[in-house]
C-alpha cells in the first residue's frame, strides 16, 4: 500500500487543478504547469484537497509517483523551485551574460551554458550560482548540466557542486612518505 500516494495535496488560494484524460493541469501564481499521468491513477478534488487512488495493485507505485509530480507542481506554482551551485576552486568563476551563463573553470577557453527561457539564474557571487524556476525538473536538469561541465574532484575539491550536497574528501598519495 502506498503511503506517499495516500496523503492528500492542499491546494492553496490562487492555485487551480484539472484533468483531461492523461494530462494534469496546475495553475497557479507564478504560472502554469502540465504534466502526463497514468489513466489507472484517478483524482478527485475533495474538500480544497487532491486525493490520488488506483485501479488495481500494478499502479501501486504509480499512484505515489503520480501524487510526488503533482506535489512538485502544485509547490512550483505557488513557490517556485531553486537550487544554489556552488564553485571552488583557483580562478573559477561564474558570469551571467545576456542569456548564457559563462563559466571559468580552469579550461583554456570560457565555457557557456545557455538558460532556458522557464529558468532565472543569478550569480549571487562569482562563486555562486542561484537558479530559480517553477518547473523542478527543469531546475534540476540545468543544475546538472553545468556541474558536468566539471565535476566535482575529490582529491583537491575543485568543481560545481550543489549547495548541502555531501561531498566525499579522499586522501592523497601516502605509499612511500616516511619510509626509508
Amino acid at each position: 500500500m502506498s503511503r506517499i500516494g495516500n496523503k492528500p495535496i492542499k491546494l492553496e488560494s490562487g492555485v487551480s487543478f484539472s484533468r483531461n484524460g492523461n494530462e494534469v493541469v496546475v495553475t497557479g501564481p507564478k504560472g502554469t504547469l502540465k504534466q502526463e499521468i497514468d489513466k489507472g491513477i484517478k483524482t478527485e478534488i475533495i474538500d480544497n484537497e487532491i486525493h490520488f487512488t488506483y485501479e488495481n495493485e500494478q499502479l501501486n507505485a504509480k499512484q505515489g509517483l503520480a501524487r510526488a509530480l503533482v506535489n512538485n507542481m502544485v509547490v512550483g506554482v505557488t513557490k517556485g523551485w531553486d537550487k544554489k551551485l556552488v564553485i571552488a576552486g583557483v580562478g573559477y568563476k561564474a558570469v551571467v551574460s545576456g542569456s548564457k551563463l559563462v563559466l571559468e573553470l580552469g579550461y583554456s577557453h570560457p565555457v557557456e551554458v545557455e538558460i532556458p527561457a522557464d529558468l532565472k539564474v543569478v550569480c549571487t557571487s562569482v562563486t555562486e550560482i542561484v537558479v530559480s524556476g517553477i518547473d523542478k525538473q527543469k531546475v534540476g536538469q540545468f543544475c546538472a548540466i553545468v556541474r558536468s561541465k566539471r565535476p566535482y574532484e575529490p582529491y583537491h575539491g575543485y568543481g560545481v557542486h550543489c549547495e548541502g550536497e555531501t561531498l566525499v574528501r579522499k586522501v592523497g598519495k601516502t605509499a612511500g612518505k616516511g619510509k626509508k
